[in-house]
Formats: structure tokens, C-alpha cells, sequence
């Protein structure tokens, strides 16, 4: 049974995962488990402060990222995959591997271009 395309929740999925950072960010965090804010802007390069504070609230409201802030002077809060985030792990595995794999194929298609010019 054909599914009509407004019905497609594949948009839905995109747009909470999709940008130039939140893969980056979740791929750290799927790999480090916890970080700090500042161990994540290091690994970051090019962020901006503002940008992952905004990066990381997304995925917050979106029950992806944990907020974890200790009551201490000076603050510290830590950020973590939550239960249900680490359900991204084999997508973003999967689209990490089918964008390696495409680079290889655009690579080669690109030679093969050149060679019969």
C-alpha cells in the first residue's frame, strides 16, 4: 500500500537532525557520552557560542540531548545522548557510511568524466 506524500515523516525527521552542526554534535555526544559546553565548542571548530547554545536546545526540546547543570560556583552543566537519542546511532551510522560511500562514487564519476574528455 502506497503512502500519500503529505504522509511522508521523512521531512519531520530531517528537520529535527538536518544542519551544519546538530550531526556533529550528536555524532560527539553518541561518541564521548558527556561533555561540557566548552569540550564541545573545542571540538567544534567555527561555532559559535551563541549557535551551540541554540544547536543544543533544539535537540533538547527535542528529547534527544540531556541537560544536566550541577549546583556549584562556577556552573557546570553537561550535556549527554538521552535514551531515546541513542536511537539515532545506526541512522546517523547509516547516513555517515552512504556519504562516505557517495563521495568515493562522485569521485569516481568525476574521473571517469575526465578521462573521456
Amino acid at each position: 500500500m502506497e503512502k500519500p506524500i503529505e504522509a511522508c515523516k521523512v521531512d519531520d525527521a530531517l528537520e529535527i537532525i538536518v544542519g551544519k552542526w546538530k550531526p556533529k554534535i550528536l555524532l560527539l555526544l553518541l561518541e564521548h557520552k558527556t561533555m561540557r559546553f566548552n569540550e564541545l565548542r573545542r571540538h567544534l571548530p567555527g561555532i559559535t557560542q551563541k549557535m551551540l547554545t541554540q544547536q543544543l536546545r533544539d535537540l533538547e526540546e527535542e528529547y534527544i540531548v540531556h541537560r544536566k547543570v550541577y549546583a556549584q560556583v562556577p556552573p557546570k552543566v553537561e550535556y549527554s545522548i538521552t535514551e531515546y537519542g541513542l536511537s539515532l546511532d545506526p541512522i546517523l551510522d547509516t547516513i555517515h557510511q552512504w556519504g562516505s560511500a557517495h563521495l568515493l562514487f562522485k569521485a569516481k564519476q568525476t574521473a571517469q568524466k575526465v578521462a573521456t574528455e
